[in-house]
Order: structure tokens, then sequence, then C-alpha cells
């Protein structure tokens, strides 16, 4: 009688122990390797913690400290300026007036009157869904470039005179922008809550902001989620001017 280790199942068997053996030898000396990197990558650290992300945000805030410092340096060399722009320079009056409407329209001049604030935040903690809402994502629960966007372009639009936004005032060239949930703004770094503040018609612009689409859209995720919306209206304050550089470093005028 043939023996079963030399019948046809038995050499497929063999086969098979084969294979088996060879694949936990590959899967040992491939987790070997593994180890072995990440003995040298880690090189006694904890590779769990991104060190990157941390020191990207430790220079982050450094430089907003930095650009703070440089802000006030530079509008107290602006003032000293002024101060000397004030001398009689051989200007006419009615240049002198043109001057100041154009400082004024820039924004690099103090800008005082009746205004609305608006603040945002983000919804708490431990915010749930209002009923008839789905249970909200990551994303649902922060404040967005886009309705930081939307609040300052309604203002625009119900005729403010000059709006700033936390402790900086806006002009022509500034973008309001977020990585996350974080608010950079010439060169400043921000977290919520957001101030927005605008001097103008109280009602003009009270009305601008109820009748923005984007500011509606953001509204819906105010009631269903609890995201921060306030409406003040303050007698009298005083904008402070832009001080920080004016200069186009990546535009040309046409032609």
């Amino acid at each position: 009688m043939r023996n079963s280790a030399d019948s046809p199942q038995g050499a497929v068997r063999r086969t098979r122990w084969r294979l088996v053996r060879l694949l936990t030898a590959a899967v040992f000396a491939l987790a070997g390797l593994i180890f072995v990197t990440s003995f040298n990558t880690a090189k006694g650290t904890d590779l769990r913690t991104d060190d990157s992300l941390l020191k990207l945000s430790d220079l982050i805030k450094q430089r907003s400290a930095v650009n703070g410092d440089l802000e006030e340096s530079t509008a107290s060399v602006r003032d000293d300026v002024d101060a000397l722009a004030q001398r009689d320079d051989g200007s006419t009056e009615a240049e002198d007036a043109r001057l100041n409407a154009l400082e004024e329209s820039a924004g690099t001049e103090k800008l005082s009157g009746k205004a609305v604030t608006v603040t945002l935040d983000d919804a708490p903690p431990n915010a749930q869904a209002a009923p008839g809402y789905p249970e909200p994502q990551a994303n649902d629960l922060v404040i967005h470039q886009q309705d930081l966007q939307a609040v300052v372009n309604a203002l625009w639009q119900g005729g403010a005179q000059g709006i700033q936004v936390m402790d900086q005032r806006l002009i022509s060239t500034s973008a309001v922008r977020c990585v996350g949930n974080t608010l950079i703004l010439q060169g400043r770094v921000y977290s919520p809550p957001y101030k927005i503040t605008a001097v103008g018609d109280q009602e003009a612009l009270k009305k601008a902001l109820a009748k923005s689409p984007a500011v509606q859209n953001y509204q819906l995720y105010v009631e269903a989620y609890g995201l921060g919306w306030k409406v003040d209206e303050d007698e009298r304050v005083t904008l402070p001017g832009y001080s920080g550089t004016v200069d186009l470093h990546y535009a040309k005028p046409a032609g």
C-alpha cells in the first residue's frame, strides 16, 4: 500500500505547509524591519506626537506676536510722519481736504460714529442637534472663513463707512482667511469668538445682515447646533486707522 504522504493529497499538504512557513518568516522579517526603522526614526521620542505641528503652532504664535509689535512700531512712525506733514508744505486747503478724504476712504485714519458689532462663536463643546436636525459633524460646530466673509460683505453692502475685525481695521487689500477655525488677518492670528464692528447707519447695516443669503445660511447652523451669533448696537465707537504697510507686492497699475 502507498504511504499517504506520497499521495497527491500529501504533496498538496506539504506544499501548503512550506508556503505557510515562508509567509510566516516573511511577516516576522517585515515586523523586525518596521521595528528597527521606528527605533531609528524615533531616537527616543514619541512618534505619536506630531512635533512638527506643535512647532508650527508655536511659530505661528511667535510670528503673530512679532507682527503685532511691528504694527505698533509702524503706527508710531506714521504718527511722526503725520506730525511732520502738518507743517506748511505749500498745499492749498482744497488739496488738504482731498488728501484727508482719501485717507478716510483708505482706512488709514481713525473713524468714529454709531456702529453695529457682530459676534460669532463656535458651538459649545457639548452641543447637540436641535429637534428635526441631523447629528452635527465636527465642521458644523465651528466658525468658517465663509461665515466671517459673509458678515463683512453684508456690512459693506449695508453702507459701512469702516469695518474692524477683532482689533484690526480692514482696508481694500485686507483678506479675511481662516486655517481650520483660526483666523489669520494681516499677519496676526485670532481664535473665536470673533467680533466684527462696522461704523455706519445702524438700521441699514442690520437690514443688510438680515437680507444676506450667506448670513441666513449661517443662521440655520445657529438654530440647529448653537453656533454663536450676537448683534449689538453701539452709540459711538472709534475704529483705529490701519497701521500696516500699504505697498502692493504682487500687483501693478494697468497699462
